[in-house]
């Protein structure tokens, strides 16, 4: 534990600098816990790191507040956070996680008066959930290869941990069994449930100004892309652009704090671009850069095809949920751990392309010229990835948890 907490603190130190350089006060008081309800009631404390995870959870946070629950809700991203507030939820705050410290964490527990803690996927704070004083809940729980060896360097600590957990349903059965493996008790495993099935996309769409240059038949869009990737994405949109001239790129980096550094590469590869954050007309444009934060739905929308990036590196991939609920082809690079069962699925089906160059990526682009055959794709992969949930045999579950 004192190792853990060594590197916490460092961890903890770099945050709380980078948020006082910003002068973001609220931000620094929410991280060391002095963020306080104005009302006294008993909560549940729900933690999802970022967006995905947060739109996947809003089934059961709904759920939750059907069934008369207070909550709170913590995050780890600014762009989560105002996810999170702009549903203006009743019986619901919405705050920056606490750092996983036992000062902070206590005074989060102390002031909000948490009953219960519920984290989703791989979002596990051994502090917070040692120090929970009732039922924890970890929902479409996933552990790759590679965390798990990362764990058993805090064996101890991780065996801890895992006996203080009251139900866990993983989001696959590989990622199941890491957790059994790891000291998780058997009777607390639930069924396998990707929450990420759930997913719905949000009400408000592109308005005409924004959908009007974009032709969704000769529009592709790589969504969440990382360092090391964009090179690759560019020479395949500009080998492609000879025999599909009027093919446009939406490139939604998961970072735009990098907009600098990305437009510098699509101006070394000789294309033309305009940028979201600037407000630039895209209609003239080869490449938009869509370098805001919580628009992804947008993209998804004006985008026959999707490349899922966060797989041309070792990040394990990013989401297909998503693409495929807006019936958008899919294509992907090889790393697709953090999502294995879905793109196994896909495979499966031959719903999606596996592009892991730019060569290959430009081929799928030729290849996905028709608006006919981005439906076909686009199509199967929604109907593959449709997941028949029983989110009521799940609420149920969830349920007989929190109330044990």
């Amino acid at each position: 534990m004192l190792s853990y907490r060594l590197l916490m603190s460092l961890l903890a130190g770099r945050e709380l600098v980078a948020r006082f350089w910003a002068r973001d006060w609220h931000a620094i008081r929410a991280r060391l816990g002095r963020v306080a309800p104005t009302r006294q009631v008993d909560r549940i404390w729900l933690h999802a790191a970022s967006n995905g995870e947060l739109a996947s959870a809003r089934p059961v946070i709904d759920a939750l507040l059907r069934q008369g629950r207070h909550l709170l809700i913590t995050v780890n991203t600014d762009s989560a956070l105002a996810l999170g507030n702009g549903w203006a939820l009743e019986h619901t705050s919405v705050t920056l996680a606490p750092v996983d410290l036992p000062g902070p964490t206590r005074r989060v527990l102390r002031n909000w008066r948490i009953t219960a803690h519920i984290t989703l996927e791989s979002d596990l704070w051994p502090i917070r959930i040692l120090n929970t004083p009732g039922p924890v809940v970890v929902l479409g729980g996933r552990l790759t290869a590679r965390s798990a060896k990362g764990w058993a360097r805090f064996d101890a600590l991780v065996r801890r941990v895992m006996a203080r957990v009251t139900y866990l349903s993983a989001q696959d059965s590989a990622s199941a069994d890491r957790f059994v493996t790891a000291g998780l008790p058997k009777t607390a495993l639930g069924p396998v449930f990707d929450l990420k099935a759930l997913y719905t996309p949000p009400r408000d769409a592109p308005d005409r100004a924004l959908s009007q240059p974009f032709d969704r038949t000769n529009t592709w869009l790589a969504a969440s892309t990382h360092e090391g990737e964009e090179e690759t994405i560019l020479t395949a949109h500009k080998a492609t652009l000879p025999k599909r001239p009027n093919l446009k790129l939406i490139l939604a980096p998961r970072h735009p704090k990098r907009t600098e550094e990305i437009a510098q590469l699509i101006d070394a590869q000789g294309l033309t671009f305009a940028r979201r954050s600037a407000g630039d007309d895209p209609a003239q444009a080869q490449v938009y850069l869509a370098d805001t934060l919580g628009e992804m739905h947008l993209w998804y929308a004006l985008a026959g095809v999707t490349f899922v990036a966060g797989s041309l590196t070792d990040r394990g991939g990013h989401t297909p949920y998503e693409p495929a609920a807006f019936q958008s082809a899919i294509l992907h690079g090889p790393d697709t751990g953090n999502f294995r069962a879905a793109y196994d699925r896909l495979a499966d089906a031959k719903a999606a392309i596996c592009t892991p160059d730019a060569t290959s990526l430009s081929e799928a682009l030729i290849a996905m010229e028709s608006a006919e055959k981005q439906a076909a794709w686009g199509q199967a992969a929604r109907k593959v990835l449709h997941q028949d949930t029983d989110l009521t045999g799940l609420m149920q579950d969830i349920a007989r948890a929190l109330d044990a």
